[in-house]
């Protein structure tokens, strides 16, 4: 899709934690109304160490999607860029935009499996270095197979995730 950034993988960069704080007070500041239970830092670089696309990925808790349709129009006023993308489980956006990507923001029910899911991800790669190790290298191989197809290298790693759930503790 030519819309799309194409994938690229870097090393960790130690400013990630610091680019998502500073994006965190954004987001409270603006859709703070909305929020339910936090706004997390997920992705790759949320585990410290581990490389990744150098995009900060963020959660945030919200009651319900419904329930937080109307800060889609705030979001995208803020630079964010709205794409219906798993619509059924999640808000999701891009900033500041498709082709150019610095930050991804997922809306997502607070206690919903996927919220569940993506924490309990980001805490057994941090807790467990050999495995985040081990999804970097997947990582750097699934970017050169699908460097053009997000879809394609996000679907690529989902035997991967599925087989660390199955460890971790949801």
């Amino acid at each position: 899709m030519t819309r799309e950034a194409p994938v690229h993988i870097v090393p960790y960069d130690l400013s990630w934690p610091g680019q998502f704080e500073q994006e965190r007070r954004l987001l409270h500041r603006i859709i703070g109304e909305w929020v339910n239970g936090g706004i997390e830092h997920v992705g790759s670089t949320a585990v410290p160490g581990l490389d990744a696309k150098p995009v900060i990925d963020i959660m945030a808790s919200v009651l319900s999607l419904e329930a937080s349709r109307d800060a889609i129009s705030v979001l995208e006023r803020n630079g964010y860029s709205y794409a219906e993308y798993r619509t059924d489980v999640m808000h999701w956006f891009c900033k500041p935009s498709f082709a150019f990507r610095t930050h991804h923001l997922h809306l997502v029910p607070y206690n919903s499996p996927l919220w569940k899911e993506r924490l309990a991800f980001r805490d057994y790669l941090r807790s467990h270095p050999d495995v985040a190790r081990e999804y970097a290298e997947l990582k750097y191989q699934l970017a050169e197979q699908h460097r053009f197809d997000r879809e394609a290298y996000t679907e690529a790693k989902s035997e991967f995730i599925q087989r660390v759930l199955g460890k971790a503790e949801i």
